[in-house]
């Protein structure tokens, strides 16, 4: 009886990692330098993917397809915002991710929390990732009070979205 509780947890904490890191990027940054979302005149705007970095977050955690995002440097909410619902594979386990169009969370040093637009499906079920924590190589997925730990090398690349499907 563990180890299907231990696989639906891992499951559960690649989806929270994966989606996390999706949105961590596009809330920090801002791909478009002539946006005012992140103005602060200590030095040009970062792309949403490089800020991840500042964080000590990879830039895998967050598609190809940010269109801008506004970060308070102050409390650390923010708000990605990508050109379209987008949908992944998440590498280590295959487990299929679901980004919304609009993701906000709050970000730290080494943590994204209160995190609202990406889910993971695992046990044919969709579960919303709450947080992601940075730890050494590793990144800790929450989904509720469960997580899992994954090799943050594992996102060391921006995915494409997959799979659209025309909608009205």
């Amino acid at each position: 009886m563990a180890k299907p509780f231990r696989i639906l947890s891992l499951s559960l904490l690649f989806l929270f990692l994966f989606l996390f890191l999706f949105l961590f990027p596009l809330s920090s940054s801002n791909p478009n330098p002539n946006s005012n979302s992140n103005s602060s005149s200590k030095s040009p705007p970062l792309t949403a993917h490089a800020e991840l970095t500042n964080y000590g977050f990879p830039v895998g955690l967050l598609p190809t397809n940010v269109l801008g995002y506004t970060i308070n440097t102050t409390s650390g909410d923010f708000a990605v915002h990508l050109g379209d619902n987008c949908k992944i594979t998440l590498p280590p386990d295959n487990y299929l991710a679901a980004y919304s169009k609009h993701i906000t969370g709050k970000i730290v040093a080494g943590r994204i929390a209160d995190i609202n637009g990406i889910r993971v499906r695992a046990f044919f079920q969709w579960w919303s990732i709450t947080g992601i924590k940075s730890s050494g190589d590793d990144l800790v997925f929450e989904v509720g009070m469960v997580s899992a730990k994954y090799a943050s090398n594992n996102f060391g690349e921006s995915p494409d979205c997959e799979g659209k499907r025309a909608s009205s």
